[in-house]
């Protein structure tokens, strides 16, 4: 199942964020990102996978975000995330049981229910844990979205070389106990 995941789509709140909405003085939406999803997103594009951000509200910060990421493909207030789905399935020309969904609230059911990988981070929805593939350790907004890029990416043999360039730059005399591979015993 998991060696033909070449596309990730991502819900934003409860999957990218904590899933809380927090407005300032001024009324203007501020969302907390967490910087292990980010960096997590950038190694899955640089196993050459595609992204995409698929949300049912729409809000400035998640637009800056994709931004900040490299993630072109953002789609907001899908109040009816199906159709939308169906568009970036053309968009980037794939079948459904390439993709790997991240999604914690009933909208995303439809969509959960037809990907090759769907994923519901700690804090889900019951019913949507219950049609998840999988569960994540971590919360939306908590490490959630690396813990299943880590998962796909290891199980593909590609997260070695989307990381190579951070391990690469160790000492090569790096004490065994120190080295953060698990290349000992």
């Amino acid at each position: 199942m998991l060696d033909s995941i070449d596309l990730l789509i991502l819900d934003v709140d409860g999957v990218l964020t904590d899933g809380r909405i927090v407005y300032d003085s001024r009324g203007a939406e501020i969302k907390a990102f967490h910087v292990l999803d980010g960096q997590a997103v950038k190694y899955w594009l640089r196993a050459g996978h595609d992204a995409a951000i698929l949300s049912g509200r729409a809000s400035p910060p998640i637009r800056v975000r994709a931004r900040e990421l490299g993630v072109r493909a953002v789609y907001m207030d899908a109040k009816d995330k199906l159709p939308v789905f169906e568009k970036i399935l053309k968009r980037f020309r794939r079948a459904a049981d390439r993709v790997c969904y991240i999604g914690d609230e009933f909208v995303d059911l439809p969509v959960m229910a037809r990907v090759g990988f769907a994923v519901a981070p700690a804090g889900a929805v019951d019913e949507v844990k219950r049609i998840a593939h999988y569960v994540t350790r971590g919360a939306g907004g908590a490490g959630a979205v690396r813990e299943t890029i880590q998962l796909i990416l290891e199980y593909q043999g590609r997260w070695a070389d989307a990381t190579a360039r951070y391990r690469d730059g160790l000492p090569p005399d790096l004490p065994a106990r120190r080295r953060p591979w698990r290349d000992t015993p």
